[in-house]
């Protein structure tokens, strides 16, 4: 596995406890890593996109609720949830990631974590994010 493609991995778990647990981010972040031993550059990168989802999460939420037809943002699967947000605050603030690539690494978490209309669900929500409010895949 790619070491940008584990940190997305951790970066979700991390983003799942914090959604259910109701702690800090702190917390969240402090006992991953007692668990955890990844080489430096997975765990900073991971630790960026954790940070930059909660700080982003005001803006990202509605964002993606206003995408989610007939889905109320809470209702939606904890993990699903938390790979819109993630993929989402990848797309919006992530410059040295392609959009595409953001996109195809969350539909990947989403098969991987969630059921089996979960990378379908997630496609079409952070694409609608794309088209409206991302920015080119060109450099």
């Amino acid at each position: 596995m790619r070491g940008r493609t584990k940190s997305r991995e951790y970066a979700l778990q991390m983003l799942y406890q914090f959604d259910l647990r109701g702690t800090t981010l702190t917390d969240i972040l402090e006992g991953f890593w007692r668990e955890h031993e990844p080489p430096a550059e997975i765990k900073a990168f991971a630790n960026q996109l954790v940070s930059g989802t909660v700080e982003h999460l005001p803006t990202i939420d509605p964002l993606i609720a206003s995408h989610a037809n007939n889905w109320e943002l809470n209702r939606m699967a904890v993990i699903d949830r938390n790979i819109l947000r993630l993929g989402a605050f990848e797309l919006l603030h992530m410059e040295d990631v392609p959009p595409k690539v953001c996109i195809n690494e969350a539909i990947e978490l989403a098969k991987r974590f969630g059921d089996a209309e979960s990378g379908k669900f997630i496609n079409g929500i952070l694409d609608a994010i794309h088209k409206t409010h991302g920015r080119s895949d060109l450099p």
